[in-house]
């Protein structure tokens, strides 16, 4: 009995080739990977897990217009029923369809934390889900036989083996995905675009790719951002292989008023903006990135996505905008793999051949789609036509059917009475009383002649093919007239550009990050506007032909962009900066109202303090300025050293600065006073002091005077140097300038050089009612007038005596200063 079990139990062992067991061991693996989970499929652009997610959601109603349900229900259910993997593959992949910074048109409706591009989302159980609309398109007439159902993983239940897909999802949305010995990376695209296409080869069916990239010029990702460089596009289109090159959406902005910084609002696709910050830390720290002070992150739910790179004085931002492009995300490549599932086979696709797969694959849902209807009005139109026959005949109808023993037997009856067929005498059985009023009857013969059209329409459809690609064509139009969106990524195609995008992957010149220093010009408008000029070799500083707000200039110094120069204020302070962080202009076209306000440029909190006057501190030249009360002070700059604000004079109180500038022996010192007294001398008779002095005495002033303006003419421009003065009347001093007076011009040379610490000589005769000059300037012709909002205002033409009265003004004069730049040459 022992050696009988024995033999019963005696193992079989049988020799096996280990290569070939692993050869078919591996291309089983290789097959489900490839078929089931990575490569999606060329006629719906889906994977299988998205596909089953999808239907399974369809399934359990989670309509747009219903409630969100948790996405662990959604997850368990595909698990349960269709997907034979884990839960943890199921919901990532249900996130994916969610975000719309991976999506180009969503298909699944988040509610809660699904993640951003730095951070992961929520567990399912915190999660809720629900199809978007756009998803329901995809899912649509699954019930009327449109594709092919397969069995699920245990045969217990029936799943699509494709979506319908009324609109083309694979280029839409695009898709990534390694399988095993292949892989997926396909680009999104504009759906407005894509379905566009589409029409055009369903019309054009030896459409070239030429045509179809007139409407699809190239990707158009969630993120926006920029595409750099055709070529790679085009490449991929044609062979289903390339690359391109996406740059983040980066402006130069005004930080500030003194600093400049990089605003950041689009990145890469895929590309998070801490990812970005990390980067740029690392490559400050590493010296590869310089001229960076600070990064912060303003991102928000209604702003969007916002990074502020604030760059350091003296750096170029375009030269570190540069520097971040090549160490950083900002600038990213994409490599393009159009592999898809194609009638059972991975295949690379160009841009033609995955429209016509789709179009194909929607053609057949549509004809079988149109057939099922077909089949279905036939079957109701017969049925239709059977009642109506009945309902003529009612009383025989009945009559047949209350003299037979049982159904059958009235089946067969009326079968031979009526010539009817076994699903008209079933339907006439199964009626209710109701239906046989006269009003079921109107509706009967009405639903009869709509089945009879119906049928007509759709066999004509399905006899001829144009017609069914028309009713395609509808389709997707409507698809795309719901769904499509505005195209977010710019496309640039400029071969400059490219070859820049180029040089940069390799080894590119350095890039200069530090401004250079060259020559410039400093403006301060007479309304408190700060700008430089930039002058590269050639270019000549004129007169601009048209007039805009703030033109009339305070003060101009010509500098270079790294030198030093000094603002002056009412209060004495001399705040130090260097022009190279100002706003600047090319020379050809300066506008004023381009500048930045001066105050906020320094900033300056104290409501009253104001910059009078701007000064170079790296020169011998002393600075020259005289306080309210007729006081003057020459200070030599130079001893300031690096510090970056100095008191330039000791201010009595009550007292305050009304103007400043450079003044070297042998310019002029010009006074005005508010009683119209004009008093001038040689700089050189006010020697320089220290900056804790109080000056010395300038003007001699009457009691009830005060100095309105100071001004230093040039020794070069004294011949060509006029004054202007405004006489207002009388009006409080606070309000002087806010009313309209009287102006005049005239030559600087009919006044008479005096002493110092002297009265000066009348410069303006008042008229009955004026009792003083509100506004007074100095300075090279020709002068230009602003008024309280910069625009500009007429002066009186012509010159004037220097004691003569002044001509009345069509309009109120606020401020006065030079004409900016030189007149042309003829």
């Amino acid at each position: 009995m022992a050696a009988a079990s024995s033999s019963a139990f005696r193992e079989r062992i049988e020799d096996v080739d280990v290569a070939g067991e692993m050869q078919g061991s591996f291309l089983e693996y290789a097959y489900s990977v490839i078929y089931s989970r990575a490569l999606p499929d060329a006629r719906d652009g889906l994977k299988p897990v998205q596909r089953r997610i999808l239907y399974q959601m369809t399934e359990m109603g989670l309509r747009p217009d219903r409630g969100h349900v948790k996405s662990a229900r959604v997850v368990g259910d595909v698990m349960g029923k269709l997907h034979p993997h884990g839960d943890t593959a199921i919901y990532d992949a249900l996130v994916r369809l969610a975000q719309p910074f991976t999506q180009r048109v969503p298909l699944v409706d988040g509610h809660g934390n699904f993640g951003s591009l730095d951070d992961g989302p929520a567990a399912a159980r915190y999660t809720e889900a629900r199809l978007t609309a756009a998803a329901l398109a995809l899912t649509e007439s699954l019930d009327e036989d449109v594709v092919d159902f397969v069995p699920n993983y245990d045969n217990s239940l029936q799943q699509p083996e494709v979506l319908p897909a009324a609109w083309p999802s694979l280029l839409v949305n695009g898709s990534s995905g390694i399988a095993v010995g292949m892989a997926t990376n396909m680009a999104p695209h504009n759906l407005g675009e894509v379905v566009s296409a589409a029409q055009h080869l369903l019309d054009h069916p030896d459409a070239s790719l030429d045509d179809l990239m007139r409407f699809v010029p190239g990707p158009d990702l969630p993120g926006g951002a920029c595409i750099v460089g055709l070529d790679g596009i085009r490449q991929a289109y044609e062979t289903g292989r390339g690359s391109f090159t996406t740059r983040a959406t980066a402006t130069i902005e005004n930080i500030t008023a003194r600093r400049k910084g990089i605003v950041i609002t689009e990145l890469p696709f895929l590309v998070g903006p801490e990812k970005v910050i990390e980067k740029i830390k690392q490559g400050v720290q590493s010296k590869k990135l310089a001229g960076i002070s600070q990064v912060t992150d303003l991102t928000d739910r209604k702003s969007g996505l916002k990074l502020v790179i604030e760059i350091k004085t003296g750096f170029a931002p375009e030269a570190v905008l540069e520097q971040l492009y090549r160490h950083t995300p900002l600038e990213e490549s994409f490599h393009i793999n159009n592999v898809a599932i194609v009638n059972n086979a991975p295949a690379t696709l160009g841009l033609r051949d995955l429209l016509q797969v789709y179009l194909d694959h929607r053609i057949s849902a549509v004809r079988r789609r149109s057939e099922f209807r077909l089949n279905k009005h036939r079957d109701r139109l017969h049925l239709v036509d059977g009642l109506l026959i009945a309902i003529v005949d009612i009383d025989e109808v009945i009559e047949i059917i209350r003299s037979s023993d049982d159904a059958e037997e009235a089946r067969g009856r009326l079968k031979l009475v009526f010539d009817l067929s076994d699903a008209q005498a079933e339907y006439i059985l199964e009626l209710r009383l109701r239906r046989l009023t006269k009003f079921s009857r109107i509706e009967l013969e009405a639903e009869a002649d709509d089945l009879r059209r119906k049928i007509a329409d759709l066999e004509t459809m399905l006899a001829d093919p144009a017609l069914l690609r028309a009713q395609v064509s509808r389709e997707l139009g409507a698809a795309a007239d719901q769904f499509a969106t505005p195209r977010r990524t710019v496309l640039i195609g400029d071969s400059a550009v490219v070859q820049q995008a180029a040089t940069r992957r390799g080894k590119a010149a350095p890039v200069q990050l530090e401004a250079p220093d060259e020559p410039t010009i400093v403006l301060l408008s007479a309304t408190g506007r700060i700008l430089r000029v930039s002058l590269n070799e050639g270019d000549v500083f004129t007169q601009p032909k048209r007039r805009t707000k703030h033109d009339a200039i305070q003060a101009s110094l010509e500098v270079t962009t790294r030198s030093d120069i000094g603002a002056v204020t009412n209060t004495g302070r001399v705040l130090r900066m260097t022009p190279v962080s100002l706003p600047a202009s090319p020379a050809a076209s300066v506008l004023m109202n381009a500048g930045v306000s001066a105050r906020d440029y320094f900033g300056i909190t104290e409501k009253n303090e104001r910059i009078v006057g701007l000064v170079p501190l790296n020169v011998t030249s002393p600075l020259a300025m005289a306080t309210k009360n007729g006081v003057v002070k020459r200070v030599n700059p130079v001893e300031w050293d690096s510090q970056h604000e100095v008191q330039a004079i000791t201010l009595k109180p009550g007292d305050e600065v009304v103007g400043a500038a450079r003044a070297n022996d042998g310019d002029h010192l010009v006074f005005v006073s508010t009683d119209a007294q004009l008093l001038r001398f040689d700089a050189a008779l006010v020697r320089p002091q220290g900056p804790a002095a109080a000056g010395m005495a300038g003007m001699r002033l009457q009691p009830d005077a005060s100095l309105v303006q100071f001004s230093v003419v040039p020794a070069a421009d004294i011949d060509d140097a006029v004054v202007v003065t405004v006489a207002n009347p009388p009006a409080d001093e606070a309000l002087f300038g806010d009313t309209t007076g009287t102006a005049k011009t005239t030559e600087l040379s009919e006044f008479p050089t005096k002493g110092r610490a002297t009265g000066g000589v009348r410069a303006h005769r008042f008229v009955r009612g004026e009792e003083a000059l509100g506004l007074a300037w100095a300075g090279k012709a020709p002068a230009l007038a602003n008024a309280k909002d910069g625009a500009i205002r007429k002066l009186p033409e012509g010159l004037a005596r220097r004691d003569a009265s002044g001509v009345r003004l069509e309009a109120t004069i606020a401020q006065l200063g030079q004409l900016m730049g030189e007149p042309a040459a003829e």
